[in-house]
Parts: C-alpha cells; sequence; structure tokens
C-alpha cells in the first residue's frame, strides 16, 4: 500500500541550486510514484541553522512530500546517508496537511 511521505533535506549552503536539483533526482529516482503521481519540492533556499552541523553555519533547505510503498524507503534513506553533502535529512509519513510554509526571513539572513 502507497503512503504519502514528506522530506526535509538540508544541503551544503556552498552547492548551488542545479546541483541540489540533480541531486534530488536522483535521490527521487529511488522512490517510484503510483500512475502520474509527481513529487513535490519546496526550494525554502539558504537559512541559517540553529546550531552548527559538521562546522557549518548555514545549510540550503528543501522540502519534499512524495508518495510510495514503505519497502522502498531503505534504499533511499541509505543514498541519503551516503551524501556527504547533504547535512541532515528527516523523512515522516505525512499526516494529510498542507505542505508547510518557509519560516520568515530573520534579520540578517541571506535568502539567496
Amino acid at each position: 500500500m502507497s503512503r504519502t511521505y514528506e522530506a526535509v533535506y538540508i544541503f551544503d549552503s556552498t552547492l548551488e541550486e542545479p546541483a541540489i536539483t540533480e541531486k534530488l533526482e536522483k535521490f527521487h529516482a529511488l522512490v517510484p510514484q503510483d500512475g502520474d503521481e509527481a513529487i513535490t519540492c519546496d526550494h525554502w533556499g539558504k537559512r541559517t541553522l540553529a546550531y552548527p552541523i559538521l562546522g557549518k553555519e548555514t545549510g540550503y533547505y528543501v522540502v519534499a512530500k512524495f508518495n510510495t510503498e514503505s519497502d522502498k524507503l531503505p534504499e533511499y534513506e541509505r543514498a541519503l546517508k551516503l551524501d556527504e553533502q547533504l547535512l541532515r535529512h528527516l523523512v515522516v509519513l505525512d499526516d494529510g496537511a498542507a505542505m508547510s510554509v518557509p519560516p520568515s526571513a530573520k534579520d540578517g539572513e541571506d535568502n539567496d
């Protein structure tokens, strides 16, 4: 049975958007979609991290929503763990709420 998942990715902020999009395409190829449903991605852009991760103060945030079978997740999560330019990720079951809205920019943040 296919279920809806939401994934949050924090990439190294030194990556350019085309490189991030390429990585996302590679990751999402591991979670095939049912029918004609597409994976929805919302690029939040560069944000200041709450605490340094691997010495990095900023990260590039992306939120994705997709439907897949639960048996496809282990290989997908393995690929995420192996990517050294992905600082953090979180994959959770989606409870049906609308996609999150990016937080408002705080003073001094770079929103490129």
